[in-house]
């Protein structure tokens, strides 16, 4: 196996290695509110962020959250152009083999609707159904970005896995499942991370690597914060402003450059 992040080999019993981040990272977490801050004082800098075609965007909320917690995100989309839609299916509790279903139906429906592909962006658990959907409806999704989602190496390095395991009442994740969740996807791909992620271990966050697949590390992020992070919205304005079916990968330019790992 290999190290995405740093082509680095990793052992294939690295899996059981990984532990959730500390608890003292995890207090750290409340930071999210000064990213929130920030975005809201650069508004004006990131309303000059690039811009695509309009196309539809579906958003999905991590776990316990629900579409209030992408609201402001939601908003920016709108704002630069694109027809942003959240889940539309209140509080996140997982769910996965239930809720995947449901959300196969929302794409299709916003496919038909729109006529056009569709961009699914995920942040934390909402990444892991949004690589679901890529592989499962190629036809229908136009390219994936997630922020802060567990799908790869081992997806139980978070300190929320037990509260998952207790409210999602499915029972664990079937092998195939996981191995296919951390695979190569038919679709441009984006994975959006922090290594100060107080929530889950980001090496979990990190794609393989493929011609169409990269991950872009926000320094300083927090995992409740990514979705509001101002350099983690330009990056992902960024991303969607892309042509459908071209992929090239993200420069770390721009007004908040510094702020991206290598």
């Amino acid at each position: 196996m290999v190290d995405a992040a740093y082509g680095e080999a990793v052992p294939e019993s690295a899996a059981e290695r990984l532990r959730p981040p500390s608890l003292l990272l995890a207090l750290t977490e409340g930071r999210a509110l000064a990213e929130l801050a920030a975005s809201l004082a650069a508004l004006p800098c990131l309303m000059s962020a690039p811009r695509g075609d309009g196309h539809p965007v579906l958003v999905l909320p991590g776990f316990l959250a629900s579409d209030r917690s992408t609201a402001p995100m939601r908003r920016y989309l709108k704002d630069l152009g694109y027809q942003a839609h959240g889940w539309g299916q209140g509080q996140n509790l997982g769910r996965f083999y239930k809720m995947r279903e449901i959300l196969a139906r929302h794409l299709r429906d916003l496919h038909q609707q729109s006529g056009r592909k569709v961009s699914v962006v995920g942040w934390s658990m909402g990444g892991v159904f949004a690589r679901y959907l890529a592989l499962t409806q190629p036809d229908a999704v136009r390219g994936v970005v997630t922020l802060g989602s567990p799908f790869a190496v081992d997806i139980h390095a978070s300190n929320a896995s037990k509260l998952y395991n207790a409210l999602s009442n499915e029972g664990p994740a079937r092998p195939e499942d996981l191995s296919a969740l951390a695979g190569d996807l038919p679709v441009p791909n984006t994975s959006i991370y922090s290594k100060l992620d107080g929530i889950v271990n980001w090496r979990t966050t990190i794609p393989r690597p493929a011609p169409n697949a990269e991950a872009i590390e926000v320094r300083l992020a927090s995992h409740v914060g990514l979705g509001v992070n101002p350099a983690a919205l330009w990056a992902l304005a960024d991303r969607l402003a892309q042509p459908e079916g071209a992929f090239k990968p993200f420069a770390r330019k721009g007004p908040f450059a510094l702020a991206y790992g290598r």
